[in-house]
């Protein structure tokens, strides 16, 4: 099981990602600086510098609170911190297995920085 660590101000957030090319895309990119802002009361969002492969991922999910997912139309990480609704373009990415009492403040870092746990 792959998995990133999401750190920032002395804190972090560990996900265990999914088995699809989105996730295998997102890897590829790593190690990344990111700068994640809130979104409609619901997700911790950030744009990666690439596209994700969505090639062989899921077209939909229905995120519950401490998934990781992917945005197709826009281009942006969405880390959910309340459950949502299945929507399409919505790509699983994985699931947080540690930190999660650190979502809330992420978008209040300056900087996060994303790298594979090896």
């Amino acid at each position: 099981m792959e998995r990133i660590k999401f750190s920032f101000d002395n804190k972090e957030i560990i996900v265990a990602l999914e088995n699809n090319s989105a996730a295998e895309s997102l890897l590829k990119q790593l190690p990344l600086t990111l700068k994640f802002e809130n979104y409609s009361s619901t997700e911790k969002i950030s744009y990666p510098p690439k596209k994700l492969d969505i090639s062989k991922a899921p077209n939909s999910c229905a995120p519950k609170d401490g998934d990781l997912t992917y945005y197709a139309p826009w281009g942006n990480l969405a880390f959910f911190y309340k459950d949502f609704r299945n929507s399409n373009g919505l790509v699983p990415l994985g699931k947080i297995i540690s930190g999660r009492e650190n979502l809330e403040s992420i978008d209040s870092a300056l900087v996060v920085k994303a790298e594979e746990i090896k």
